[in-house]
Formats: C-alpha cells, structure tokens, sequence
C-alpha cells in the first residue's frame, strides 16, 4: 500500500501589516498584506503578491503570483486570479517567463466566483459575480458577464 505525503497548509515568510485577521485554515506564503485587512478561510495567497490595507478577501479565494490589490477593497466568496494564459496550449509549468501579471486599483469590488485573468483593473470598480475579466477595465463602473463588459458607469 502506498503512503501519500502530506502537505498541511501554512503561513510562511509573511509579511503583515497592522490588525489583519486570518480564518483559518488558509495557505499564504511569500506575499504582502496590509493593514486592516481580512482573510477568510481556505484561501491560498501566493508568493510575489501584495495586498493593500483594508482590503477584505472573502473564502475560498485563490490569488497566484503576480497580483497587487490595491487599498480599500473587496474580494468575494471563491474569486479566481490567473496568471497563466495557456500561451502554448497547456500550462506553463515551471516557464515562469509565460506568466503576466495582474494589477487591481484602489476601492475595486470583485463579486464571488469572478475569474480575473491577467489584466489591469482602474480605481472605483464593481466586478459583478461570476464575471470573467479577460481584458484591462480602464474606466470607473460595473462589469458584469462572460467575458465582462460595462454595465453602467459609476
């Protein structure tokens, strides 16, 4: 009979700002998180990631290498962040060359179950949820839909 290994979530080489509070279970290594801020439970916040202060990430949410949340936001339930688009027609494995970052102003609201694939969001945004961002969002409002598109301005 094989054994399989094990692996327990963590919280590793962290840095943390001021009053953060944590639900665990969660897996955060590597990243940068700001003052105020909340983390809800089975989350996964990946190396080379900064999050700005008073930001509220919900459960369930994964946020992989090359993400910067800025201030003042809200990430929902189970929201996806991609980093690799597949550019080979698979994933890139350990081509870290093939992966793109994905930058998130300030006061941005991402509903649950939003994916985020490698794109620049502006200031004052409302990610409806399940909303899928293959695109930069340049202009204030709320985007909603697959792909997401401007519902109305704000």
């Amino acid at each position: 009979m094989n054994t399989p290994s094990i692996y327990t979530a963590k919280i590793v080489n962290v840095t943390f700002g001021e009053h953060v509070k944590i639900v665990e279970p969660v897996n955060l290594y590597g990243c940068q998180i700001g003052s105020s801020c909340f983390i809800g439970p089975f989350t996964e916040i990946q190396k080379s990631v900064t999050i700005g202060n008073n930001v509220k990430i919900q459960s369930h949410t994964f946020i992989c290498e090359l993400v910067t949340i800025g201030d003042f936001c809200f990430i929902g339930h189970g929201v996806m962040f991609i980093n690799d688009l597949f550019q080979n027609g698979g994933p890139a494995g350990g081509n870290q060359n093939l992966w793109k970052e994905t930058k998130i102003g300030n006061h941005v609201s991402i509903g649950s179950n939003a994916t985020i694939l490698p794109v620049t969001i502006c200031d004052h945004v409302v990610i409806g949820a399940g909303a899928v961002v293959t695109k930069d969002i340049l202009k204030p409002g709320v985007y909603i839909g697959n792909p997401a598109k401007l519902h109305r301005s704000i």
